[in-house]
C-alpha cells in the first residue's frame, strides 16, 4: 500500500527534477510542503480534473507562488490536462508551467500568484463570495453552494502588510470555510528570519478572530486531524501553522536558504534520492502512485452528485436556479441593451450639473436592480465615493446575504479581495477609494489586468479639484500610471452621459478591469446628438466641431472638457476653426480602426492642444512633439478648487490664449 510519505515524495522529485532541468526555480517550498499537499489533495480536496470549472469545487490557492512546481505536480498527478512533457518544460517559453502559477494558462489554476500575500487576499475574497452566494441561493436541503477555500502561504506572505488587511477582515466576517496553511519554516531568501520576523503569529491570528492549530508539517496523521478540526469550525477561519523544514529530504542543505530559490544541483538530487529511498529516474512516477492520486473518477462522482442535487433544486426553485446559472455564466439579463439605451436617452433629455461621482451613484441606482450580481464596496469612503445606492444592503458577519461591503481602510486589501471575488464567479465586484490612493493598491490592479478579469474601480476625487485637502490628496501622476498598465481600461468621463456609458462598458467588459476616474466637483452636462451618443463608447469623439477642416484640435478629458468647450466657443466666435475632442478613454480610442481615429484626429492637422489636470508626458502621443499640452507636472496646493485651477492655468481665458497662440504658429 502506498504511504502518504511516498505520495509526498512524488511531489518532491517531480519538483526538484523540473527545476533542475530548467536550471531555475524554487525547490525549497515544494519539498517542505509536500506532506501537507499530499494529505489535502488525496483525502480532502473536492475537485474534478475532468471539469476544472465546476462551480461547487473547493478552491485551492498557492499564495507562495514561487513554489509553483508543487502545484503543477499536484495537477499532473491528480489527472488535470497537464502532461509530464509540460513539467519537463517548466519555466520555458509558451509552456503551461510558467515560473509562477498563471490563471487562464494552466488548467486547475484558480488565480495568478507570485506577489506575496495576494493569493491569500484572493482566497479571502473567494471565501467571502462563497458565503454570500450561499446565503443568496441556498435553501433548506439544497446547499448548492457549499465548499472550502484552502490557501498555502509562507513566512513571506505573512510579512507583507496586505496579509494583515485581509486576515483581519476574514476574522471579522467569520469566514469559517477559509483554511490557510502556514509554511512555518523560518527561512526566507536572506536566511533565517529571526533577525527580521519575530511576530507571535499564533497570537496575531487569534487576535484577528481566527481558529489556530499548530502541527508538525511532516506528520501526515497530525495534518489529517488538523484539517478535520478546521473543517468543523464554521464560525472562524482557520490557520494551520505547519512547522516544516524547507528543502525537506535534502541531506546537505535542508533547513537553509540555500535551497529556497536555486536548483539543488545533480549531486544533491542524487543524494536526496538515496536519502529518501526513491529509486526512480527523473520524471518517472510508479503506477501505484498515479493511481493513489488520480481524482478523475472521484471528482466526477462528486460533481454528478451535485448535479443531481441541482436538478432537484431546479424543480423546487426554478427561478433561483435560472438566476444562479445566469450569474455563473456571466450572462447579462434579457433586454440589457434596450434598457441601457433608454436610461441614456433619459439622462440626455434631463441635463443637470452633477459631480461625476454623483452621476456614478445615479447609474448604480439604475444598474443595481437590473444586476443583483453587482457587489459593491468602499475602503471607508462610502459617503465620498458614493458607491452605495438605494438598494444597498450591508454584508456583515451575521448577515452575508447583502450586496455592499465595508472594507475598512484597506485599499490594497479591497482590490486584492475583489480579484478573488471576480475569479470566484457569480458577482461583478466594484470598489471605491480616492484616485490618489490607487497606487496603494496598484499591484492588485496589475494582477487583475494580467489575469484579464472583470473588476470595476471607482476612483473619485480625481484631480486638483479635491481642493482644500491639498497635494497629499490631489492626484497628479495617477491617471497616466493607470494608462500605462496593460489591459486596464481607464475612463475619465466629463458628465453624466459619459459616466453612464463608462459604467455600461465596464459591466460589459469581461476580459479585464476598468477604472472610473470621477470628480468631486460638479460639472455641466454637454449636449449630444444621437451620433455622439454612439461614438462615446469608442473612447474619443468630436464633441464640438467647426465648418470645414479645423485649423486646430483641442483634446480634453473629464472635468477639463467643460472649460475647454467654453474656450473653444470663445475662439470660434473670433472666426477661428477649432474642433474639440472629448477623450474619456484613450485605451478604448486606440482600439478603434484607423478610419475612425483619422475622422476624429486627422493626421494632417498638427496644431493640437491636450488639456488634462494631470501629468503631461502621456499626451505627446496625441499632439506630437510640436503640440501643446496644458497639464500639471508639479504637486498641487491646499486651497479651494477654483483657485487652484486658476493658479495652474485651467481657465477659459488661459486656454483660449493657448489656442490662439497655437493657431499663430
Amino acid at each position: 500500500m502506498t504511504t502518504t510519505r511516498e505520495l509526498a515524495n512524488a511531489i518532491r522529485f517531480l519538483s526538484m527534477d523540473a527545476i533542475q532541468k530548467a536550471n531555475s526555480g524554487h525547490p525549497g517550498m515544494p519539498l517542505g510542503m509536500a506532506d501537507i499537499a499530499a494529505v489535502l489533495w488525496t483525502e480532502f480536496l473536492h475537485h474534478n480534473p475532468l471539469n476544472p470549472n465546476w462551480s461547487n469545487r473547493d478552491r485551492f490557492i498557492l499564495s507562495n507562488g514561487h513554489g509553483s512546481m508543487l502545484h503543477y505536480s499536484l495537477l499532473h498527478l491528480t489527472g488535470y490536462a497537464l502532461g509530464i512533457e509540460e513539467l519537463k518544460r517548466f519555466r520555458q517559453l509558451h509552456s503551461k508551467t510558467p515560473g509562477h502559477p498563471e490563471y487562464g494558462l494552466t488548467s486547475g489554476i484558480e488565480t495568478t500568484t507570485g506577489p506575496l500575500a495576494q493569493g491569500l487576499a484572493n482566497a479571502v475574497g473567494m471565501a467571502l463570495a462563497e458565503k454570500t452566494l450561499a446565503a443568496t441561493f441556498n435553501r433548506p436541503s439544497f446547499n448548492i453552494v457549499d465548499h472550502f477555500t484552502y490557501v498555502f502561504c509562507g513566512d513571506g506572505c505573512l510579512m507583507e502588510g496586505l496579509s494583515h488587511e485581509v486576515c483581519s477582515f476574514a476574522g471579522t466576517h467569520r469566514l469559517g470555510k477559509l483554511i490557510a496553511f502556514w509554511d512555518n519554516n523560518g527561512i526566507s531568501i536572506d536566511g533565517h528570519i529571526e533577525g527580521w520576523f519575530t511576530d507571535n503569529t499564533k497570537q496575531r491570528f487569534l487576535a484577528y478572530g481566527w481558529h489556530v492549530i499548530e502541527v508538525d508539517g511532516h506528520d501526515a496523521s497530525a495534518i489529517r486531524e488538523a484539517i478535520s478540526e478546521a473543517q468543523s469550525v464554521n464560525d472562524k477561519p482557520s490557520l494551520i501553522a505547519c512547522k516544516t523544514v524547507i528543502g525537506f529530504g535534502t541531506p546537505n542543505i535542508c533547513g537553509t536558504h540555500n535551497c529556497h530559490g536555486n536548483p539543488l544541483g545533480d549531486a544533491e538530487i542524487k543524494a536526496t534520492r538515496e536519502h529518501l529511498n526513491w529509486p526512480y529516474e527523473p520524471f518517472v512516477i510508479p503506477k501505484e502512485i498515479y493511481a493513489a492520486y488520480d481524482a478523475k473518477a472521484r471528482g466526477d462522482k462528486l460533481e454528478a452528485d451535485w448535479r443531481d442535487l441541482f436538478s432537484q433544486y431546479e424543480k423546487a426553485y426554478p427561478d433561483l436556479a435560472k438566476e444562479f446559472l445566469r450569474r455563473i455564466d456571466k450572462t447579462l439579463p434579457p433586454n440589457w441593451q434596450e434598457k441601457i439605451q433608454a436610461f441614456i436617452v433619459k439622462i440626455n433629455s434631463e441635463p443637470k450639473d452633477l459631480a461625476t461621482r454623483q452621476s456614478s451613484q445615479k447609474c448604480l441606482d439604475f444598474f443595481g436592480p437590473l444586476l443583483p450580481e453587482l457587489l459593491g464596496g468602499s475602503a471607508d469612503l462610502t459617503p465620498s465615493n458614493l458607491t452605495d445606492w438605494k438598494g444597498s444592503r450591508d454584508i456583515t458577519s451575521n448577515n452575508p446575504d447583502g450586496n455592499y461591503i465595508h472594507y475598512g481602510i484597506r485599499e490594497f486589501g479591497m482590490l486584492a479581495m475583489m480579484n478573488g471575488i471576480s475569479l470566484y464567479g457569480g458577482f461583478i465586484p466594484y470598489g471605491g477609494t480616492f484616485l490618489v490612493f490607487c497606487n496603494y493598491a496598484h499591484s492588485a490592479i496589475r494582477m487583475a489586468a494580467l489575469m484579464q478579469i472583470r473588476s470595476i474601480y471607482v476612483f473619485t476625487h480625481d484631480s486638483i479639484g479635491v481642493g482644500e485637502d491639498g497635494p497629499t490628496h490631489q492626484p497628479i501622476e495617477h491617471l497616466n500610471m493607470l494608462r500605462g498598465t496593460p489591459n486596464l481600461s481607464l475612463w475619465r468621463p466629463c458628465d453624466s452621459i459619459e459616466t453612464a456609458i463608462a459604467w455600461e462598458v465596464a459591466i460589459e467588459r469581461i476580459n479585464g478591469p476598468t477604472a472610473l476616474a470621477l470628480t468631486r466637483q460638479k460639472l455641466p452636462q454637454q449636449k449630444y446628438s444621437a451620433e455622439m451618443l454612439l461614438n462615446i463608447k469608442k473612447g474619443g469623439y468630436v464633441l464640438l466641431d467647426c465648418a470645414g477642416t479645423p485649423d486646430c484640435i483641442v483634446i480634453a478629458t473629464g472635468s477639463e472638457v467643460a472649460v475647454a468647450a467654453a474656450a473653444v466657443k470663445q475662439v470660434r466666435a473670433l472666426g477661428k476653426k477649432v474642433r474639440l475632442v472629448s477623450m474619456p478613454s484613450t485605451d478604448t480610442f486606440s482600439k478603434q480602426d484607423s478610419l475612425y481615429q483619422e475622422s476624429v484626429l486627422p493626421k494632417k492637422i498638427t496644431k493640437r492642444l491636450a488639456i488634462e489636470a494631470g501629468s503631461s508626458d502621456f499626451w505627446y502621443k496625441y499632439v506630437g512633439l510640436e503640440g501643446k499640452i496644458l497639464g500639471i507636472d508639479r504637486f498641487g496646493e491646499s486651497a479651494p478648487q477654483q483657485e487652484i485651477f486658476a493658479l495652474l492655468g485651467f481657465t477659459e481665458q488661459n486656454i483660449a490664449r493657448i489656442i490662439l497662440g497655437a493657431l499663430e504658429l
